[in-house]
């Protein structure tokens, strides 16, 4: 039985000049991948969300079933925040910029970013009050105040704690993002 997926002799029936599926600009996709502290969270908390859940399939069996919904209902927030935690970040797509954050959604149409630039300034640990000296990667918007802004990548985040290459590369990568696209 012959199988041709297995072979590197078979020949390519496609065209050179089609776009393989991860070149698609137009879709939205982080130039970064989840850092361990971040997917460690949301592990931990879908973790917690199935305990959760056997415990409703319990009550529902020994007690009630509103108390059982109710319960059920608390995993399902868990398992909601889990999920919106792993798809916190930045963004970017041929249509702009975009900052998950836990509980609001940003996006900035490239024609309205003047600069995305990488400075060393005072930046969060792991999203805490307590700051210690980093790097955070700034948006400079058109029209906007020069008010202190949120970064949108930071060393010192869930997703580049103790990688800093990992931040270096993801920097890098939306900073030429956004200077291939202002200019078209």
């Amino acid at each position: 039985m012959p199988l041709p997926f297995l072979t590197a002799d078979r020949a390519f029936e496609t065209a050179d000049d089609v776009a393989l599926p991860y070149h698609d600009r137009d879709r939205w996709r982080r130039p970064y991948r989840p850092g361990p502290w971040r997917v460690g969270a949301a592990a931990i908390l879908l973790l917690l969300a199935s305990f959760v859940l056997f415990s409703a399939v319990i009550i529902a069996a020994t007690a009630s079933l509103s108390s059982a919904g109710m319960v059920f209902g608390t995993a399902l927030v868990v398992i909601v925040g889990a999920l919106r935690l792993l798809r916190m970040g930045t963004w970017v797509s041929a249509h702009g910029l975009r900052q998950v954050s836990p509980f609001t959604t940003r996006t900035t149409p490239w024609d309205q970013i003047v600069s995305v630039h990488t400075v060393q300034q005072p930046v969060r640990w792991l999203g805490v009050p307590r700051t210690v000296q980093g790097q955070a990667l700034l948006l400079v918007r058109r029209g906007r105040s020069t008010a202190p802004v949120q970064p949108l990548l930071t060393s010192h985040n869930a997703d580049f704690l103790g990688r800093d290459a990992a931040f270096d590369r993801a920097a890098d990568s939306v900073e030429v993002w956004a200077d291939e696209y202002r200019r078209v």
